[in-house]
This record gives C-alpha cells, structure tokens and sequence, in this order.
C-alpha cells in the first residue's frame, strides 16, 4: 500500500484540523492537506515515501504539521497561505464575468418565470405582469433600484414608450422563448433610452457616471499596486543582496544564519508575482475603459444626430443605436466589477506580507545593510547584458537569443524566469537575463543571472535541476512560485476540498483535442500503373510478350444462337384487287380410259386391251 492512501490523508487532515482549531487557529481544508504532504515530503523529517505509515509515524506527522500551522512567526507558513488564499480566490476576467452573469440569471431566473409562464385574460392582470416587465428591466439593467420611485417612474416612462401596454396580448401569445429574448431587448432598448435622456438632461439622476467614476479609480488603483509593487521589490533586493553576502563572508554575517532570510525573500518574491498578475489584469482594464469611452461618445453622437429635434423616428432607425448604447454600458458595468474585484484581491494579499516588518523592522535591516551594496533587478540584468554565450563552446547543447529566436516571448521559461542555477546552488531566486543565453534542455528551457552560472548549469543540467527539486522539497513554497507542479503532481490536495476548473497548486489541466484538415488540398499526382515491385514488371512483361501470340476466336452454338437480339423491318401486307371487263371459263373432258384382260384368263399368255372411252372436245 502506498503511505498515503485517500483514506489516511484524510484522518491526518481531519486531526490537524481539529488540533489546530483547539489552539485557537481555524485552517482551510486545503491549506492542511497541502501542508501534510509538503511535510511528508521535506526530507528534514525522515518520512520514507517508500514504506507504510506506523501509527507512530502518523502521530509525529501530525504534530509537526500542526508546529508548522501555528507558527505564525515562519514567513514560509504565510506564503503558502497566500498561494492557497489567491488559488481559491482569483478568477480571470472572463470566468469572473461568465460567473456574474451566471449569478445575474439565476437572481433573475423567479422574475423571468412569473412573466413568462402567466397568462393574464382580464386588464388588472395584464397590468400586473406589466409592472413584473419594469422591475425586470430595472434589475437586468442594473442601473437604479426598483424601490426607487423615481427610477421605476423613468423607466416605465421609457418602456411605455417601446412597449405599450396594448402591445400585452402580442407578447403574451408568443412561446417562452421568444418572450424571454424580447425581455432582454426591451431591457437594453429602455436602458439606451434613459443614458440617452440622462445625457439630454431630461432625467437619469439615479445613473451613475461609471465612465467618470472608472476614470478616476483606475488610475489610483494602478499608483497603489505600482507602490506595493515597489515596496516588495526593494524588499527582495534587500534580502537578496544579505543571502549573497552571508555566503561570501559567512563570518561576519554569522547571525544570519538563525534568521528566515531565505524564506522572507520567497515570501516577498511570491507576493510580487500576485501583484504583477493583477497589475496586468489592471492595465488591460484601463485599455478596454479607454476604448469604451471613445465608442460610448461616438454612440452617442450618432444617435443625438439621428433623432436631434424629430417627434416620430422610424424604430428601426433608432432602436440599434440605443442597444448599442446599452451595450456599451454594460461594459463600463463589468470594468466597475472587475476593478472592485482587483481592489479586493490586492488588499487581502496584504495580510501574508504583514510578517515582514514584524520579523525584520526597517531599523534592524538598515544596520544589518551596513556596508552592503543592494542590487535592483534591473541592475543586475544591466550588468550582464552584452555578456552571452559562446555557442562554440558547446557541442551537444541548444542555445536561444532573443534577438534570434521567432517568438521569444512566448517561450516558457522554466521556474519563472530565476536564474536555474542559483535557485539549488545558492538558494536565492536571481532574475535571469535570456540576453546571456536561454539553454534549451529536453524541450524546456532555462536562463541565467551569470556566464559563469550559465556554463556550469549546462555542463551537467540534469544535476542542477535535481538540486532545484531537492530545494523545493525543503520549501514547499517554491512549488507555485517556480511553477514545479509537473514534477509534484502528488501534492496536490483532494479534490473534494478543490475546485477542479482552478487550481494554481495542480499541474496545467490536459486535454485531447484534434484538428481536421482537408486530405488532398491538391489535385492528386498518384501514378497507378507504377510499380516498384521488379517481379510484379516482369509478370507484367511477360503477360503482355505472351498477347501478341494470341487471337481472338468466337463462334456460335445451338444453346447461344439464339442470344443475340435481331431486329428486322418489313412491309406489312396490302389488300389489292384488280377487275376486268368479263368473266370466261373453260372445262375439259375428263379422260376414262378401261384397261380390259387384266384378271388373265384361261391361255397363259395375258392379253390387255386399252379403251379410250375420253368424250372429243368438242362435244363437251
């Protein structure tokens, strides 16, 4: 049996869990269950992956799992929170919209069905579902309440508009489908409607200006994550700049070494890599606020053109330009979202950076920096650059340059761009320059802080990743923050505590998928008659020298005469008749000739005699 099976992780779980929460800490089912394998795999603590659990084995897992979740004082407990905390949490833009559309439907989904299934016959119940119709469109649109007075009112006003209630019987005698499809129209037709008054100054006094209001907080919120962003980063130079310093003078940094420097600098090198994934998503959101504003002044302007100082207006003149008004809109509804949700994200992150000036105050980092020289990352890939590798010098290794590699940056650097040799050599995270030398390996590829670490890695890559490995199972930290979950599936945790669409601590989600293309694009170049075959030619030849001997015979036979089709034309026969002028006939005697003495008689000789008794002719 392996030492972990389903059913022992889950007891272990469950008993750190309620340890745990006997001291007072309440812990995510994930974070022990990650812990417990992050614990089992460190070989500090001498579990044999290979062998079965003891009974004693689990009882002293269980308690160092437990030593580690309530040390709050190890900065490398709080990076592991905060790798749990934002897998859980983060979504990007499309899942977060697709999920708030969904939750937008199923609030809806109650409203939709009370309209849509009834079917109201006298005036008071047409009514009714009518004023059902205005608070859907309030609550689709989003933009007011529907126990403001004065937004019902406006709305209404619009709606009325573009559907009158004596429109009622048409809508109820449509099926379910197209009325819910003529629900959502109406929804954007009376919202493009009120954006249209509100800009008019004819109402709206319940719409927010989501264009201003987005104007203003994106930007601060960009200041405020370029300012954590600034502040981590110093931070990780700092520690950065002591860890190398203590192992070129381990002497005289000596008090170091019982300080978390090294799990301090994971602890702020994760939090940097969080804060850029939101810092991007915040970015694209100033983009497409960018773009909506021009495309909203733009809708707008038409549409002022269009209806300017008219009474009637065909509506299907004007009823695209308030849909896409309303559309526009919408967009500058999810920006509002998705910013909210950044915001949200970024100050909860705060929280797991908070162990810093609590293990390292700025007075006791300053004195500990004393004489020593901080490099920025920046820095540090200036001083290397123009410094790369000679090809030359390897024979059996793939170098790329960025200058000469088709698609660069879509190349996916192996443990997130660190420098692959100092991360199980130093245990340092160095930001590795692709301007040295980017190592192709087994079809992954690595870069350097150095010439000096890039020539040693390559010598012998295998070794150093194995390094790297062993490092990460010191520190479970580096699993997520160097990207090694293919080589940790195991540590993922079950799934009935996981979301399966999302999870940054399991490796990429696979999937089959196939293309189709068309099986001869060109006309076809196939000669049939070839053979490669030398002794199929020669039965050919030989087929063909032994035809020239022969000839063709046929011949016909009693049973396949009759075979043959024949098809023969004719005259068919004619009735004729001739007549004449008069009718003669003749007749003749007929002739009796006796023959007498033919019976013989009492002579022997016998002697006949012939009597013609034939009549003349002329007496007949």
């Amino acid at each position: 049996d392996p030492p972990l099976t389903q059913s022992v992780l889950k007891r272990i779980i469950r008993q750190v869990g309620l340890e745990c929460a006997a001291q007072g800490q309440s812990l995510s089912e994930t974070l022990v269950a990650f812990m417990v394998k992050a614990v089992v795999l460190d070989p500090r603590n001498d579990f044999n992956m290979d062998r079965t659990l003891t009974e004693n084995d689990m009882q002293d897992l269980i308690q160092l799992c437990v030593t580690r979740l309530l040390d709050t004082s190890n900065p490398s407990l709080s990076t592991i929170k905060m790798q749990v905390y934002f897998d859980m949490n983060y979504t990007n833009r499309d899942e977060l919209l697709s999920e708030q559309e969904r939750v937008l439907e199923g609030k809806l989904a109650p409203v939709v069905r009370s309209i849509t299934e009834s079917g109201p016959h006298v005036q008071e119940e047409m009514e009714n579902v009518y004023q059902k119709i205005v608070t859907y469109v309030l609550l689709r649109s989003g933009v007011g309440s529907p126990t403001d007075i004065e937004a019902v009112r406006e709305v209404t006003a619009a709606l009325q508009s573009v559907f009158p209630q004596t429109e009622m019987i048409t809508f109820i005698s449509l099926n379910k489908r197209d009325k819910e499809q003529q629900l959502k129209d109406l929804a954007m037709l009376v919202t493009g409607i009120r954006l249209y008054n509100k800009q008019c100054q004819r109402g709206g006094s319940c719409i927010d200006d989501l264009p201003g209001i987005l104007s203003e907080t994106i930007p601060s919120a960009t200041r405020t994550l370029d300012e954590r962003l600034n502040s981590c980063q110093l931070l990780a130079h700092r520690y950065t700049a002591l860890l190398e310093a203590m192992q070129e003078e381990p002497q005289r940094f000596s008090r170091l070494r019982f300080l978390k420097l090294k799990e301090a600098l994971f602890n702020v090198r994760q939090y940097e890599a969080f804060l850029c994934i939101l810092q991007s998503n915040a970015i694209t959101s100033a983009q497409e606020v960018e773009s909506l504003d021009v495309q909203f002044e733009a809708a707008m302007m038409v549409l002022k053109n269009t209806v300017q100082d008219r009474t009637s207006i065909e509506s299907g003149e004007v009823f695209p330009l308030f849909m896409e008004l309303s559309k526009l809109w919408t967009g500058f509804q999810d920006e509002m979202l998705l910013l909210s949700f950044l915001t949200n994200m970024a100050d909860n992150l705060q929280q797991f950076l908070e162990i810093q000036s609590e293990l390292f105050p700025e007075e006791m980092l300053a004195s500990l920096l004393e004489g020593v020289t901080v490099k920025s990352d920046v820095e540090r890939i200036k001083e290397t650059m123009g410094i790369r590798v000679n090809v030359s010098d390897f024979t059996n290794q793939e170098w790329l340059f960025p200058e000469t590699t088709d698609n660069f940056d879509q190349l996916l650097i192996q443990y997130h761009g660190f420098c692959a040799y100092s991360i199980g050599v130093k245990g340092i995270t160095l930001p590795g320059n692709p301007a040295i030398g980017i190592l192709k390996h087994k079809e992954k590829y690595y870069v350097f802080s150095s010439k000096k670490a890039a020539y040693i890695f390559a010598e012998d890559p295998d070794k150093f990743i194995q390094l790297n490995i062993e490092k990460a199972k010191k520190y479970a930290e580096l699993i997520q923050l160097l990207e090694l979950h293919h080589q940790f599936e195991y540590l993922v945790p079950h799934a009935q505590v996981r979301k399966a669409s999302r999870s940054s601590m399991k490796p990429p989600l696979k999937r089959e998928s196939g293309t189709q293309t068309d099986t001869h694009i060109l006309p076809p170049t196939i000669v049939r008659s070839y053979e490669w075959n030398e002794w199929e030619l020669r039965r050919k030849a030989i087929k063909l020298a032994n035809l020239r001997r022969m000839l063709t015979h046929s011949m016909q036979t009693d049973l396949s005469h009759m075979r043959r089709e024949n098809f023969t034309q004719v005259y068919l026969p004619k009735d004729a008749g001739t007549q004449t002028k008069r009718d003669n006939s003749s007749n003749v005697p007929k002739p009796q000739i006796f023959l007498k003495g033919l019976r013989g008689g009492s002579s022997p000789t016998t002697h006949m005699v012939a009597v013609d008794l034939t009549r003349p002719l002329d007496e007949t």
